[in-house]
């Protein structure tokens, strides 16, 4: 079986202590799907809840060392959503990127993508579009359009398609990776790393609508089939 990292996200329980989380619809769709998953700790001794994003020391080369470790023990990477991104979300990418890993992330782990290397560009959504779904897990939200040329309409086969949406902000354009569809407002729903190796974000949630919409497991099933390629490759090494 494929190993999935995960990075963990972070919030506050209800008597305030900050915690970090995995979500169980990522948990439950990737274990579903036939992967082992792998949470992945942040590094930093800091507040990652309470630390604004632009105010988090550079990592150091110790830290480095042990988020490559951590990515090491990968065969696949798929960044979840969450309320805010951070340094170590940044090294993960950037190396997954370098070691040629399959990378799959939602919503703000797609808005990640698109600046993971640049000044934070996101901005608040201001649409007559339902972006924001709420707590509806069972239905989708709005119509997407996906470019014919792009690795995402291989996957879909269709050029429209119905996606679910939970997002207050939007990601914009950028010099790195291509925009491969869009909501009808032209707002950003997907991108793309230019080259061979799967490496794939979209706005909305595929693992909440995996048991219901054919495309979400489309997209999830060839994220997996791609890891596994990768895992295959790692056990011929060790058995050689």
């Amino acid at each position: 079986m494929s190993v999935i990292g995960v990075p963990l996200r972070y919030t506050h329980m209800s008597d305030g202590r900050p915690i970090l989380y995995l979500g169980e619809k990522v948990r439950r769709t990737l274990q579903k799907a036939g992967a082992i998953v792998f949470p992945i700790c942040p590094v930093q001794d800091v507040d990652y809840i309470d630390t604004k994003g632009n105010m988090f020391p550079e990592l150091t080369e110790e830290e480095k060392r042990v988020i490559s470790k951590n990515l090491d023990m990968c065969d696949g990477l798929f960044f979840p959503g969450g309320g805010k991104f951070t340094p170590y979300d940044r090294y993960l990418l950037e190396l997954a990127i370098e070691k040629k890993i399959p990378v799959l992330g939602v919503c703000l782990g797609m808005q990640m993508m698109g600046c993971y290397d640049e000044e934070v560009k996101l901005e608040e959504n201001e649409s007559n579009i339902l972006h924001h779904q709420g707590s509806d897990d069972l239905s989708l939200a709005h119509e997407v359009v996906i470019d014919k040329n792009s690795r995402l309409y291989q996957i879909i086969g269709e050029e429209k398609i119905m996606v679910n949406s939970f997002h207050k902000r939007h990601s914009m354009d950028n010099h790195v990776y291509r925009t491969v569809a869009r909501s009808l407002d032209g707002q950003v729903e997907a991108l793309e790393y230019p080259g061979k190796t799967f490496n794939l974000g979209v706005q909305w949630h595929p693992e909440i609508s995996y048991d219901f919409d054919d495309n979400s497991r489309k997209l999830i099933d060839t994220f997996l089939e791609e890891v596994s390629v990768v895992s295959q490759r790692k056990m011929a090494i060790y058995d050689n």
